[in-house]
């Protein structure tokens, strides 16, 4: 019988392999390698790109700076001069206000009742007179509460009195004002006389 020694081939085909593994793992190491690296540049590109835009953002920004300035500035201005419009229409409705209010009262007072006071303030119009009688002073009640200047007219007190040798009532009554006159702007008003 022959024998045949196959150690020298099993181990020359243990070499071919194990150098053929190497050089898969080594390839396998190079491929990943260049493969990071690439990515790596890839990215390194990116964010190269998005800072370049982001400098170039800026440089706008940087640019339009005085006109966002300038248009806060006009803001400001526009703000300043929409609060002096509003007061000087406030002014002008109520400048005419207390002339309506005197005309509503000179109309509806009626003959034989005179006003010896008229007073403004935060409870509403407060207005004092005298007349020759009772009905004289709930027909001025009633007119003061048909005008479109006053509301919830209301009689605080009458009283009988003697002056000058005539029996007289006075009178005190209070109401609210329907216009936008401001209570706490309007002055006292003193008047003698109004009515007839």
């Amino acid at each position: 019988m022959i024998e045949i020694n196959l150690l020298p081939i099993r181990e020359e085909r243990r070499k071919a392999d194990l150098q053929q593994q190497g050089l898969l793992l080594l390839a396998t190491l190079i491929g990943s390698v260049l493969l990071a690296g690439g990515y790596h540049a890839v990215l390194l590109s990116s964010v190269s790109s998005a800072e370049s835009g982001t400098q170039q953002l800026q440089r706008q920004i940087d640019a339009f700076g005085p006109q966002l300035a300038q248009v806060e500035e006009f803001r400001t201005a526009k703000a300043e001069i929409e609060k002096k419009l509003a007061v000087i229409d406030t002014l002008d409705r109520s400048r005419s206000g207390p002339v309506h209010v005197l005309d509503e009262l000179a109309t509806h007072t009626p003959d034989r009742v005179w006003l010896t006071k008229l007073e403004t303030g935060k409870r509403g119009v407060g207005i004092e007179g005298f007349s020759l009688d009772n009905e004289l002073v709930a027909l001025f009640l009633t007119a003061l509460g048909e005008s479109p200047y006053f509301r919830d007219v209301e009689l605080e007190t009458t009283e009988l009195l003697e002056r000058d040798g005539l029996k007289l009532n006075e009178f005190r009554l209070r109401a609210r004002l329907s216009t936008e006159i401001a209570a706490d702007d309007a002055e006292d008003i003193t008047s003698a006389g109004v009515g007839g």
